[in-house]
């Protein structure tokens, strides 16, 4: 009778520790699934990628307020291979950059620039402690853009009329079915030329460089990593791997750092839009000013 009672116990234990491993390993799965590893012990870099055209912010600031929870991660590294994209955009990265910097200075923030870091996406790399670029990186195109179709000519070859109607004057500022008006050009120009300012600030504050220098350079064109260096832009010349090394070196890391990265944040249903290459509903976008480069 012991002997029985005594089988139903380890049958009882075996069966508990199996639901516990197997509760463990979904857990672990879904933590992967939607891109986050656990926090572990120990000094790492943490490595962040900012590719592509810049359209929204939320994932790049996300990453960058997880590694700051993480008292692991002893300096961050951003990886920026971007031509730029939207003003907002490249703005609220920057900030989330400043104010981490702010807030805890003793955790070095680098920039490390691939084939492009122009434009937004040197708008963004202007908030670290240290830029490295590769000699061949195009980076620079300070400046802004605001780019309009006019099909006015072409709809009227097809038959097709537009009616407006508004409450506003220029409420139907960058129409594309009517040529703009000086006025309109105008006001337009006003408001790239606060957002141009604000870009211009952003360098001066976080290269170090004075209004003049960077006025001289705010022209739109773009540099070579090299360039950009002697012109004070970047700092040194180095690629992922010797900022990544620097970054350690500066977070006062021992030896060969562990690196860490994170997927983007995002809910099932747009984790499996992805894996399945499912095609998205297209933005509706009628004003639109960027940062962006070649």
């Amino acid at each position: 009778m012991a002997s029985v009672k005594g089988r139903h116990v380890v049958i009882g234990l075996c069966v508990g520790l199996a639901v516990a491993v197997t509760l463990a390993a979904m857990g672990l799965a879904a933590y992967l699934v939607m891109g986050r590893t656990p926090i572990l012990p120990g000094e790492r870099v943490a490595l962040v990628t900012v590719s592509g055209i810049i359209t929204e912010a939320e994932p790049i600031v996300e990453q960058l307020q997880e590694h700051a929870e993480d008292p692991s991660v002893k300096a961050i590294v951003l990886r920026i291979d971007s031509p730029g994209g939207g003003v907002v955009a490249a703005q609220e990265i920057h900030e989330a950059l400043r104010r981490l910097r702010e807030e805890e200075p003793e955790r070095p923030i680098l920039v490390s620039m691939g084939e492009v870091a122009a434009s937004g996406g040197y708008y963004i790399a202007c908030a670290a402690d240290k830029i490295l670029a590769n000699p061949g990186t195009l980076t620079g195109s300070i400046g802004v853009i605001m780019e309009f179709a006019n099909v006015e000519e072409l709809l009227k070859k097809v038959g097709i009329r537009t009616e407006v109607i508004k409450k506003g004057r220029h409420k139907d500022l960058g129409s594309a079915t009517r040529p703009m008006t000086p006025e309109e050009r105008a006001l337009l120009e006003d408001v790239l030329e606060d957002v141009y300012e604000q870009f211009v600030e952003a360098v001066v504050e976080g290269r170090g460089l004075s209004v003049e220098q960077v006025r001289s350079l705010a022209d739109g064109r773009i540099f070579t990593g090299r360039q950009a260096k002697e012109l004070g832009l970047v700092d040194e010349l180095g690629t992922l791997e010797d900022t990544i090394r620097m970054a350690a070196e500066m977070a006062g890391i021992e030896g060969k750092p562990e690196v860490v990265r994170l997927e983007p944040r995002t809910d099932f249903l747009s984790w499996l839009q992805g894996r399945l290459q499912l095609p998205r509903a297209p933005a509706s976008v009628h004003l639109q000013y960027r940062m962006i480069g070649p």
